[in-house]
């Protein structure tokens, strides 16, 4: 967790401290025929017809405090399983494919590989030091740990589960966000910018945003990054192509953990200086409502279809689960000790 000093704005990170795989049943249904024998029975359905089938989405929660990660179920609102991973967890990531998630473990130097069919650890990758967040590619191809202790980012091949490059980047990075061309952007909590990496992991750019900046997210399309400056109190606006900062919004006391609408028309912010989840205009920048949650809200994970916000309590030790469109919390769950990153896999 990211806890700022009001005096100081002095930070310091706590690193001590999803999906159901079942495929949903066919049924077959047979017309009535005017001849009196047996009806066809409905054949097993074959590997190949299996494979792609759409998985259930859940909820996958990082409890720093525990070394686990609660998965639930996204429909149902409820909990369905608790995996074992490394010490620490902090980030956690979701394959756009949805088969697995990955998940940072900040004091055991590790990212850890969770399938989603069986809910269990499948392989742990060794990285940097303190790793905070662990985000996918948007073709699945790599995983990016940003390595809050040594200043780089891990690049993970996810066939091989092995790091093929460790480009440097800024000051205790904090978090990272992909684009769909291949580009990525690193949250440098140290040094108050954003570094860009190119498609071949090299770091090309480094766009100044506010204080402490932590938390980031882009839209689908990629057009708009955005940068929560938790130190500022402000939200940074980044156009991808000038690689400039269009605008920047005062939000909130200390907003950290950011998702968006499918639409990209809102965004959502845990203030976790005010233990509310704001919710925001991306036209204007203007704050739409105050959701209050738990307390010291940290991840933000949006549902596919945008219908619900979920959002981490680290020291309620809960997660919110958010109507946007009502603007009020639906269900609270109860998850592991001190939970942080949250990712829903997508289908």
């Amino acid at each position: 967790m990211v806890r700022l000093s009001a005096g100081s704005r002095r930070c310091r990170v706590r690193l001590v401290r999803l999906a159901l795989g079942s495929a949903l049943a066919a049924m077959a249904c047979a017309s009535a025929a005017a001849s009196t024998g047996p009806l066809p029975q409905p054949r097993p359905a074959s590997k190949a017809a299996h494979k792609d089938f759409p998985m259930r989405i859940a909820a996958y929660v990082a409890n720093s405090g525990s070394g686990t990660v609660s998965a639930a179920d996204v429909r149902l609102e409820r909990p369905v399983a608790t995996t074992t991973v490394g010490t620490g967890p902090t980030g956690v990531g979701a394959a756009p494919d949805g088969s697995h998630v990955y998940v940072a473990n900040g004091v055991s130097d590790s990212v850890t590989f969770i399938e989603t069919v069986s809910r269990k650890a499948v392989a742990t990758v060794p990285v940097g030091s303190y790793p905070f967040s662990a985000a996918p590619s948007r073709d699945g191809r790599w995983v990016l740990a940003a390595n809050w202790g040594s200043g780089n980012v891990s690049v993970i091949d996810t066939a091989s589960r092995r790091v093929i490059a460790t480009p440097a980047v800024g000051e205790l990075p904090h978090s990272v966000a992909t684009l769909p061309d291949g580009i990525a952007y690193v949250t440098n909590s140290g040094s108050n910018n954003v570094t860009v990496l190119s498609k071949g992991h090299e770091p090309v750019a480094r766009i100044p945003v506010g204080d402490f900046p932590s938390g980031i997210t882009s839209t689908v399309r990629g057009d708009k990054v955005y940068v929560a400056n938790t130190g500022a109190g402000s939200i940074s606006v980044i156009d991808p192509v000038t690689r400039k900062v269009t605008a920047t919004w005062p939000v909130g006391k200390a907003p950290l953990g950011l998702g968006l609408s499918p639409d990209g028309q809102r965004l959502y912010a845990a203030d976790s200086g005010a233990d509310v989840l704001l919710v925001i205009d991306t036209a204007t920048g203007g704050v739409l409502s105050r959701v209050p949650v738990g307390k010291t809200p940290q991840g933000v994970a949006v549902s596919p279809g945008g219908s619900r916000v979920w959002v981490t309590n680290e020291d309620s030790d809960t997660v919110s689960v958010v109507d946007p469109d009502l603007t009020k919390v639906r269900t609270t769950l109860r998850t592991g000790h001190q939970p942080e990153g949250i990712a829903i896999t997508p289908r």
